[in-house]
Formats: structure tokens, C-alpha cells, sequence
């Protein structure tokens, strides 16, 4: 899609002109849809999208490993579960566990312990670790490179209905980084769309305490 760099420009430096908050803000992009039938499943589109820039905001991330990874994802991740420990997470605190993360990695060959034990909780609320954003790894997996990934990661979904909304930075990023993000998640909603560009109505920038600003 050929995206008017200057009006992302002007978009971001007039979200910039809004009142400053006592707290640092972020910087959403909502994409609204058209052209889509969501009870078809072919019309249902979910993608994980890894940014070229920051997303200014930290992803916390869990991982449900067996012995192999133990001290690996105790060293880098936010949450480290062993196989031995699962039994211990009765359903509220697997609620609990789910709210405190973004994003959950498991290690491949305990996958059918982690839904067995998880699937319940974590499938409703689209949080099962998911190999198309580089969640399920191998039981020699470098999980450090995993993480540092995941904090430039971004889940893109519609399903119920057609909008995407998402991060694209925070309000200290330089603007260049920002309509970069901004760029680059637009081409690849057009890229997934099945009509592509048809599919999209229009955009909007905004503060997460502020008012949108149409950027196409």
C-alpha cells in the first residue's frame, strides 16, 4: 500500500500537541476494517507482526519448560513454570497467571502437558503459546533471543469485529520511529486482508489518554 509518509508525519506531530499527562502514554494504531463477512473463517484474521522499532512498552512473558530450559528461562524470562510444578496451578491461579503476561512459550515436547494443564484458561483468552509468533521452541532453544523478540512483537486480530487495534510506541519515541511502526503494520494488515487495501476503511493514531487522529 503506498502510505503518504507526510501525513503520517503530521499525524503523530499533532498527537503531539495534546495535554500532557502526569504518566508516560503510549501510542495505539486502530484499523478499521470493511468487507468482511466475520462468520467465515476465511474473513478471520489473526497475524503476530515483530516491529522494526521499540513498541515502548515492556511484554512480560512466561514459559512453561521441562529440565532442559529450567535454568535458561529462569535467567530470562519473567516467569519461568517447570513440567513438575504444573499441578500446582489450580484454574484461579492459571487465571492469575494469564492476566500478569503478554505472551506464553512452551517447550515443544511438553506441549500436550501445557494444554492439558492450560489450554482451558489460557485458549479463551488467546494467550496459548502459539508458533507463529515464535512460542513454541525446542527443548535447546535460545530463549533469550526469544524474549528480546517478543518485546517488538504485536498480536494482530480480527475476529468479532472489523477493527485491529494495537501499540506502536510510546510518546517518548522520536516520530521516525513511530511511522515506521505505523508504516510497516499497515502493509502487512493490507498484506493479510483478502481483498487487501479494499478491506481497509481507515486509520487512526492516538494517545492512550488522548483523542485519534486520522492518518488514512
Amino acid at each position: 500500500m503506498k502510505m503518504d509518509e507526510k501525513r503520517l508525519f503530521d499525524a503523530v506531530k499533532e498527537l503531539r500537541t495534546s495535554e500532557k499527562k502526569n504518566f508516560k502514554q503510549t501510542v495505539d494504531l486502530i484499523v478499521n476494517l470493511k468487507g468482511l463477512d466475520l462468520k467465515n473463517p476465511d474473513h478471520q484474521v489473526e497475524f503476530f507482526v515483530e516491529l522494526p522499532k521499540a513498541k515502548g512498552k515492556k511484554t512480560k512473558v512466561c514459559a512453561f519448560i521441562g529440565p532442559e530450559l529450567g535454568d535458561s528461562a529462569k535467567a530470562n524470562m519473567d516467569t519461568a513454570v517447570l513440567q513438575q510444578d504444573f499441578d500446582k496451578f489450580d484454574k484461579k491461579a492459571s487465571k492469575k497467571l494469564a492476566m500478569a503476561h503478554d505472551f506464553f512459550i512452551a517447550q515443544a515436547t511438553i506441549m500436550p502437558k501445557v494444554a492439558a494443564a492450560f489450554g482451558r484458561v489460557l485458549g479463551p483468552k488467546g494467550k496459548m503459546p502459539n508458533p507463529k509468533a515464535g512460542c513454541v521452541v525446542p527443548p535447546n532453544a535460545n530463549l533469550k533471543v526469544a524474549y528480546e523478540k517478543l518485546q517488538k512483537t504485536v498480536k494482530l486480530s480480527c475476529k468479532k469485529a472489523p477493527i485491529m487495534q494495537t501499540i506502536v510506541g510510546n510518546e517518548e519515541a522520536s516520530d521516525a520511529d513511530l511511522v515506521e511502526n505505523i508504516k510497516y503494520i499497515l502493509n502487512n494488515i493490507e498484506h493479510h486482508m483478502p481483498q487487501g487495501i479494499h478491506n481497509m476503511k481507515n486509520a487512526y493514531v492516538k494517545f492512550s489518554m488522548g483523542k485519534p487522529v486520522k492518518v488514512m
